[in-house]
Order: structure tokens, then C-alpha cells, then sequence
């Protein structure tokens, strides 16, 4: 497996495979299985597979959070290495941000609207400015997001579209642990009794859609009723559940199954901030 750590070695391992299919894998590191299903995704369905990782501060609207992401650089590699991925870029903020750490301004045209958009300003912004520029130096014909980031997959789509940029965007399924809670680099901050607790989200969420009836029961109950349970798990409080179009992103004035549609979760779980999202019909 190729480490490439500048723009230079970058474009010679580019140009060596010019004629095969390259997929491309952005990820901050601290990988699990959720991760390297999206770069088996990639080895299905291209040539050459190519893996960032890059913590980026733009999208941290918290620098603690920022401070406190978590690193296993040398197991990110070995796992990789393992799973005969071709390359992993290993990029500085200098190669990406070369005018300085700022954003690019985009019109999003609603999609970060709600959710993580109203909570974590510039947080979109920061991430679709880093995926754009790394189409720009990798030139990928596809690239894989996971659908745990719903949302950001959702504004991806769409700057991809809109800027029409040649690159296949390929989603990938969540990962989830034994007990539900989905797959994430920040779960191995949690404290064992958090951990055992944040399985809740998923079971709450699961169980509210599983006994939903559609005919007495509107949004805002739905909603507030996963609300209530979650709170009353003790490590957990709610910073919003809510349940949206699986196009616009925007919340349902009514359940209507002619619509994909999901519900969408965040929790503070002590320290530890944690999302997750399922398909509602």
C-alpha cells in the first residue's frame, strides 16, 4: 500500500493507473468497520482504491471536540494494508488549505437547514470545502459516504450536482455494534457505562417506528415521545430528534408513505456527542 504525503507523489501515483477506475474513501481516521465496509464498497466497484485521512478543523465548530478526536494512525494502516487498499493520502492542512483554514461559501439550498446545520455553524461549509478539494487533487470517477452522516451524504449529492463535478457518489450502509449503537470513532471516548447506555438511541428510535401508527399518531408526538425516552436514560440528553423527507431534508408536516422519509437523532452521552438516523417508510 502506497503512503502518499504530498501533492507531488500524489500525482505520480495518479498518473501510473490514469486508465483504471479510481474510487475514493475520505475519512478522519480512528477507523472501524463501519469505515473499511465503504472501502470495501470501493474495491467492489473500482480499480484502485484510494483512502484519506485527515482530521479537518473547519468542520469542528467545538475545538474541544476538535482537540479530543481521537488518532490510531498506525492501526488505521495496518487495517488498510490488511484489506489490500492501493493507496492512503495522508495529507497536511497546507495541501488542502493552502490560502489558510477557511471555508468556501455554497448554497446548500436547504439541506443544512436543520439538524447538524442548526447546531454546528460552518460545520457544512468546512466539510463540503475539504471533499471538494480533495476531488480536485485526487480526480476520483467515485467516491464513498456513509449513510450514518445522512446529511452530509445528502449536501455531497448535491454539491456534486450543482457544481457538476465527475465524480459517482456511492453510499454505504451504517455499521452497527451488537447492541445497535452505530459505528463511530467517537464511541471509544464513552465510559463503559455510557457505552452501555448509548445502545438506547437505536433502541428507541427502532422500537417507536416499529409500533408507529400512522393513523393517531403525528410528527411532533412521535418525536416527542422518542424525546422523552431517551431522556430518561441517565448519561443521555437530547439535542433534537427529527423526523424529515429522505430528499429535502426538511420536517414532515404529516406521515405520508408515498415519501421515503427518517428519523434523525443527537444526544450528548456524557461527554460525547453521537448521531444516528433510520429509515421511517
Amino acid at each position: 500500500m502506497k503512503h502518499i504525503r504530498s501533492i507531488e507523489e500524489l500525482a505520480r501515483w495518479k498518473s501510473e493507473g490514469r486508465e483504471k477506475k479510481l474510487g475514493f474513501v475520505p475519512t478522519m481516521g480512528a477507523l472501524h468497520k463501519g469505515h473499511l465496509s465503504l472501502v470495501q464498497l470501493s474495491q467492489e466497484k473500482c480499480d484502485r482504491t484510494l483512502v484519506s485521512i485527515y482530521v479537518n478543523p473547519t468542520q469542528f465548530n467545538n475545538k474541544e471536540d476538535f482537540a479530543k478526536y481521537p488518532s490510531t494512525l498506525e492501526a488505521d494502516l495496518s487495517a488498510l494494508e490488511a484489506m489490500g487498499c492501493d493507496a492512503v493520502f495522508l495529507p497536511d492542512a497546507e495541501m488542502l488549505y493552502p490560502e489558510g483554514l477557511k471555508s468556501r461559501r455554497f448554497d446548500f439550498e436547504g439541506l443544512d437547514r436543520h439538524m447538524e446545520g442548526a447546531g454546528r455553524p460552518g460545520h457544512f461549509e468546512g466539510m463540503a470545502t475539504v471533499v471538494t478539494r480533495f476531488f480536485a487533487l485526487i480526480e476520483p470517477d467515485v467516491a464513498v459516504f456513509g449513510e450514518k452522516d445522512y446529511q452530509q451524504l445528502s449536501i455531497i449529492r448535491h454539491v456534486v450536482a450543482k457544481e457538476n463535478w465527475p465524480v459517482e457518489i456511492l453510499p454505504g450502509p451504517i455499521f452497527r455494534e451488537a447492541d445497535g449503537l452505530a459505528m463511530s470513532s467517537r464511541n471509544m471516548r464513552l465510559l463503559p457505562h455510557e457505552r452501555k447506555e448509548s445502545a438506547q438511541i437505536y433502541a428507541v428510535l427502532s422500537r417507536a417506528i416499529s409500533t408507529l401508527d400512522l393513523e393517531k399518531t403525528t410528527r411532533k408526538t412521535f418525536e416527542k415521545a422518542c424525546i422523552k425516552a431517551l431522556d430518561a436514560v441517565p448519561s443521555i440528553r437530547v439535542e433534537y430528534v427529527s423526523c424529515c423527507d429522505a430528499a429535502t431534508l426538511q420536517p414532515l408536516d404529516e406521515f405520508n408513505t408515498s415519501r421515503p422519509a427518517r428519523v434523525f437523532a443527537a444526544v450528548q452521552c456524557g461527554k460525547v456527542r453521537l448521531i444516528d438516523n433510520l429509515p421511517l417508510f
